[in-house]
C-alpha cells in the first residue's frame, strides 16, 4: 500500500527523490514529478543527463576551490580581475552572492566550510593550507574576510588572521551591514555590495 495513494511506486519514488532537495516539499515534489511525466521522453532524459554530468564531470579549481568544467575556473583565468586581492569565503554559494553584487573585482578562496568543533570540523578540514600557499607567492596584498558573522564564522576569521599575520598583507573584513549571525547567501545584494565596498581593517 502506498503512503500517499499515488497508485505507482515509480511515481512515489520520484516524489521522494525530489522532496529530498532543499526547499522542496512533497506537494511541490509531486507537481514537479507530474510535470516531468507529461514531458516528452527525450526532454526528461536530457534533464536527467545534465544532472548526472554535473555530478560526474564537474571539477574543483585547484587555485580557489570554485567549480570548473576543466582546470582553473573562469574567475581565476580572467585577466581583468585584480590578482592582488583575495576574498575568503565559506562556500561556492558565497562567491555567487558576492558576484551578483557587481562590487568586487578580485579573486576568491573557498575554504569549504568554517571551523565548528560541535560538527567535527577543524582547521585541517578546510582549505587553509592552500590559502597559505597562495600568500607565499607574494602576489596577494589584501585578504578580505567574508565569512558568516556567526560565532563559528568569527572563530574561523580569527584563526585565519593569526595564520596569515606573518605575511605582509592587509587583512580586511566586510562592513557590518551584514548582521551578526547572518549567512552571506541570504543577505540582499545591495547590503552585501555595500559591505564589500566599505570593507574595514579586520580587528580580532
Amino acid at each position: 500500500m502506498f503512503r500517499r495513494n499515488y497508485s505507482s511506486a515509480l511515481l512515489e519514488d520520484a516524489v521522494d527523490q525530489l522532496a529530498s532537495l532543499p526547499g522542496i516539499g512533497r506537494r511541490t515534489a509531486l507537481r514537479l514529478a507530474l510535470h516531468l511525466l507529461g514531458e516528452p521522453r527525450e526532454n526528461v532524459e536530457q534533464f536527467a543527463g545534465s544532472l548526472v554530468r554535473l555530478k560526474r564531470d564537474i571539477r574543483q579549481c585547484p587555485v580557489c576551490g570554485m567549480i570548473s568544467d576543466d582546470g582553473t575556473c573562469p574567475l581565476c583565468d580572467d585577466p581583468r580581475r585584480d590578482p592582488t586581492l583575495v576574498c575568503v569565503v565559506e562556500s561556492l554559494r558565497d562567491v555567487l552572492s558576492i558576484e551578483n553584487t557587481g562590487q568586487y573585482n578580485g579573486l576568491y578562496h573557498i575554504l569549504g566550510g568554517i571551523i565548528s568543533p560541535i560538527d567535527g570540523v577543524g582547521p585541517g578540514d578546510l582549505r587553509i593550507r592552500e590559502l597559505i600557499e597562495r600568500l607565499e607567492t607574494g602576489i596577494i596584498t589584501e585578504v578580505v574576510m567574508a565569512l558568516s558573522t556567526s560565532m563559528e564564522g568569527e572563530t574561523t576569521a580569527y584563526y585565519l588572521y593569526k595564520q596569515i599575520a606573518r605575511f605582509p598583507v592587509q587583512v580586511t573584513a566586510i562592513a557590518r551591514g551584514v548582521g551578526f549571525g547572518d549567512d552571506l547567501e541570504y543577505t540582499d545584494e545591495l547590503t552585501l555590495g555595500r559591505s564589500i565596498a566599505n570593507r574595514q581593517l579586520f580587528k580580532p
